[in-house]
């Protein structure tokens, strides 16, 4: 199902991105079991040091929390992906034809070989950290990996469920598929939908700094913290949401986004410095593997990103010479 003209304006298109992104963060806080409780005072602690959890406090990475907290979102986001549906019937006026429009426009019916050289520019990126894993023998079956340790957290705790399923799971679904497929409805251009809707992607981390603020002490020392972090995270995870819209946008699959977010999660920030000082003998042999990954994910992502027939990229999106939405 696709249109030759917008079949909504872009008023619409932002009221329901910013509605997606305030439903998904206010469902944290809707049920007392998902709502964190601090109870302690102002403290002074050492510098990065946290303080200790009290008893009668609710903090996010408590299993009750974090149990509540992955119902939530899981709802908010079944409620997006129903009002994108929902929206599309209401075009349509068969469910038949919304629904299976619905599960293209939200990167859910491509098959999987289409998209798998799209899924491995984010590795490609990441050459340098992973060179440095290699020499520090942690990847997987070398001699400092362990599956009790590396491994078993990742799919046996709630942390892990969290960091590596269900929090990149409902953040790629939300904020990459349905907030795209109501701006690609409403006639974005596909600059705007790369580079502003990851803004709400971004901001959506915001209320990590009560968090961190708490955490920390309640002092002035935790607030400059809470502040530094949040900016930090709202620049890192705005660049993140700009790679996997275009991911997105190129592959019109949830795939290599999803994919992108969990490989992100595990590998965390870059620490260029740390294996530079820990390699000395291996310093241009890392800076090299840096660059080599910085010029290969340049070049794939050009290569090896466009799908044939993707939806939303206009180069392949044309029924008889025209655009379609």
């Amino acid at each position: 199902m696709y249109f030759y003209q917008p079949p909504i304006g872009l008023g619409v298109a932002h009221a329901l991105g910013v509605f997606f992104a305030i439903s998904y963060v206010g469902s944290l806080y809707l049920s007392r079991q998902a709502r964190l409780v601090f109870k302690s005072s102002a403290q002074r602690l050492r510098e990065g040091e946290q303080r200790r959890k009290q008893n009668d406090e609710r903090w996010r990475d408590d299993p009750d929390v974090i149990r509540a907290r992955l119902v939530a979102v899981g709802l908010s986001t079944a409620l997006s992906c129903g009002i994108v549906l929902w929206l599309l019937w209401n075009l349509a006026q068969d469910f038949t034809i919304a629904f299976d429009a619905a599960s293209t426009r939200l990167g859910f019916s491509l098959p999987l070989g289409d998209v798998f050289p799209v899924c491995l520019v984010t590795p490609i990126l990441f050459l340098g950290p992973l060179y440095a894993e290699y020499l520090m023998g942690r990847l997987p079956l070398q001699r400092n990996w362990s599956w009790r340790r590396d491994l078993l957290p990742m799919i046996t705790t709630w942390q892990g469920w969290r960091n590596y399923l269900m929090a990149p799971l409902t953040e790629e679904v939300v904020f990459r598929a349905c907030m795209l497929a109501v701006y690609h409805l409403a006639g974005a251009p596909i600059g705007r939908m790369i580079f502003m809707t990851p803004l709400l992607f971004g901001f959506a981390h915001i209320h990590h700094a009560w968090d961190i603020f708490n955490r920390y002490g309640r002092s002035v020392a935790a607030a400059k913290r809470a502040i530094f972090a949040t900016i930090l995270q709202l620049s890192y995870t705005s660049l993140f949401g700009f790679h996997c819209s275009y991911l997105f946008l190129r592959s019109g699959s949830i795939i290599p986004p999803l994919t992108s977010h969990i490989f992100c999660n595990i590998m965390g920030l870059p620490q260029v410095s740390f294996h530079l000082a820990t390699f000395r003998s291996r310093r241009n042999a890392i800076k090299a593997a840096y660059i080599i990954g910085i010029l290969g994910y340049i070049y794939t992502m050009n290569k090896w990103t466009l799908v044939e027939g993707c939806l939303y990229w206009r180069a392949t999106s044309k029924v008889n010479g025209r655009p379609i939405y």
